[in-house]
């Protein structure tokens, strides 16, 4: 089931094609995307899904790590909201969870941190029980008093927690721009299916670079 799709060496080529086919998929909404209306989702970078030693390890997602920490410094730098969350179950909340995995990751779990690549001093920390960071939690009330209308989602895992949060915000009425090299998962076919999906449906698919250019764009940068 596990399979290293993204490598630093092949990122960049390996997300233009599926960027380019997320496209042949997406709804031409003429959606732009504003920094100064935007908010960053990093979701999940935990050692549970980062560390080799975990059986939950993502063989991907070393790759997308440097590219998240360019987006969090953009954003901090041009102080719009990031919101970091920590996926942390207890016996009270983990539900289907549970069920459905056997293992949920509890504040014992010595991989339950966010890796310390990831500076989250630069945002806000929400933890979640659920794949959405909006379930039981105050994230929607938080953007609203920001005034945020759009979200760039990235971190783990591209098709449980990512795609379910960025539909769950697009059923709030926030744009969603998903950055197809900012998320990983554990195969390409989870990975391509959630990009052509949430395309049709839910997302903008863009590359990180984009963000970034238009981030700096509008800062004069």
């Amino acid at each position: 089931m596990k399979e290293l799709y993204y490598t630093p060496q092949t990122l960049e080529r390996q997300a233009l094609e599926l960027y380019q086919l997320a496209r042949e998929f997406s709804r031409e909404k003429n959606i732009t995307f504003h920094p100064m209306q935007s908010a960053l989702f990093v979701l999940d970078m935990q050692e549970y899904f980062l560390s080799s030693s975990s059986h939950a390890y993502i063989p991907s997602a070393e790759a997308i790590v440097p590219g998240i920490i360019r987006l969090v410094e953009a954003f901090s730098s041009y102080k719009r909201p990031i919101f970091f969350t920590q996926h942390i179950n207890t016996a009270g909340d983990a539900a289907m969870m549970s069920e459905w995995w056997k293992e949920t990751i509890t504040d014992q779990n010595p991989f339950q941190a966010i890796t310390p690549d990831i500076d989250v001093t630069k945002g806000r920390l929400i933890r979640k029980s659920q794949y959405d960071a909006f379930y039981q939690t105050p994230l929607e009330e938080m953007l609203r008093a920001d005034g945020v209308r759009q979200v760039v989602v990235c971190g783990v895992m591209t098709h449980l927690c990512c795609e379910t949060t960025a539909r769950s915000a697009f059923v709030r009425g926030f744009e969603v721009f998903f950055p197809v090299d900012g998320t990983a998962t554990y195969n390409l076919d989870f990975h391509r299916a959630s990009l052509t999906n949430l395309a049709h449906g839910f997302a903008t698919p863009v590359l990180l670079r984009v963000i970034l250019d238009t981030l700096r764009g509008e800062h004069g940068g």
